[in-house]
C-alpha cells in the first residue's frame, strides 16, 4: 500500500489520518491509541476531511456507518 499521512492537525480524539488512494482505505488512529480502516472510501472523502475544520465531525457524519471498517 502506498499511504498518504495527514497529521498535521489539532484534534481532540483523531491522532493521524492515512489514506491509500489505490485501495480507497482510510486510516484513522485514535489519541486513545486506535486505528481503524475505512474501506471504499472516495478520494474525495478523503480530501473532505482533510480540509474539515473538526476531523471528527466529518468522520462521525460522511463515513462512519457509511463505509466497512475493522480495528487494527
Amino acid at each position: 500500500m502506498a499511504w498518504e499521512t495527514f497529521d498535521n492537525f489539532q484534534s481532540s480524539n483523531i491522532a493521524q489520518l492515512k489514506y491509500d488512494a489505490e485501495t480507497w482505505t482510510l486510516e484513522v488512529t485514535f489519541h486513545g491509541g486506535s486505528t481503524y480502516h475505512y474501506f471504499d472510501v472516495p478520494e474525495q472523502l478523503w480530501e473532505g476531511i482533510k480540509n474539515a475544520d473538526s476531523k471528527g465531525v466529518f468522520l462521525n457524519a460522511e463515513i462512519k456507518g457509511h463505509y466497512r471498517y475493522s480495528k487494527v
